[in-house]
């Protein structure tokens, strides 16, 4: 299990996407705390609270936008490919399935953790502070995007069908997730109780709770890929 992840999260770092979108979120940790020394310089009333969330403001945009459209940019194809091209026999051969689904899991997992923690490490040189609340927020939500990613590489057999999703959903999800968490319609207002940005509304346990959702669709992703043909 440690093996598959801590292969996955080495092959992440390869690519040309996944440099690009490392850089993106390391100049928008750079960029935000500039914009945030700018706006403390005009001298605005900004209280203690809003003083540490304002140099984090730019991650915090980048993740809720497009960190669904990341996360499957580079793993839509994290179990289906292995899947298509038979590979998946030698794994299956030597480790259980549910492990393989979490090994997967953990290396990507781990992979954007990193990157999150280093752009976080550039905004703590200048704001003298670690924003922990805000950190493990969106740690959260992106625990439950890798996860939903799993979950649609293994419902979905064909890569090259979850590239397109993937697209499609990574544009699509931050738009339909902000309109059932702010609709009144009572026929899709539930569907808010199952999406992270609702819990990010309410910091004292979305950690927990989207923690706990991540879980749900792992279980989920293991269950359907014990009864998948290799």
């Amino acid at each position: 299990m440690f093996s598959i992840g801590k292969r996955e999260f080495i092959s992440l770092f390869k690519g040309i996407k996944s440099i690009v979108i490392i850089a993106i979120l390391l100049v928008s940790a750079y960029y935000s705390t500039k914009l945030a020394e700018l706006l403390l310089s005009t001298g605005m009333n900004i209280s203690a609270e809003e003083r540490q969330n304002i140099y984090t403001v730019g991650i915090q945009f980048l993740i809720l936008l497009f960190g669904q459209l990341f996360v499957m940019g580079l793993s839509h194809d994290v179990m289906n490919k292995e899947l298509h091209e038979r590979t998946i026999r030698f794994l299956v051969s030597r480790v259980a399935r549910s492990q393989i689904v979490i090994g997967k899991f953990l290396g990507i997992w781990l992979f954007w953790l990193t990157c999150l923690f280093v752009s976080f490490l550039i905004v703590c040189v200048f704001a003298q502070t670690f924003d922990i609340i805000a950190f493990l927020q969106l740690t959260s939500l992106l625990t439950y995007q890798i996860s939903l990613t799993i979950l649609l590489s293994v419902l979905v057999p064909k890569p090259g069908f979850t590239m397109f999703l993937g697209i499609l959903v990574g544009i699509a999800f931050p738009i339909l997730i902000a309109w059932v968490t702010l609709t009144s319609n009572v026929w899709v207002a539930w569907m808010r109780y199952i999406t992270p940005f609702y819990y990010i509304q309410h910091p004292n346990f979305a950690f927990l709770t989207n923690l706990l959702l991540s879980c749900v669709m792992l279980i989920i992703s293991i269950e359907i890929f014990k009864r998948r043909d290799c």
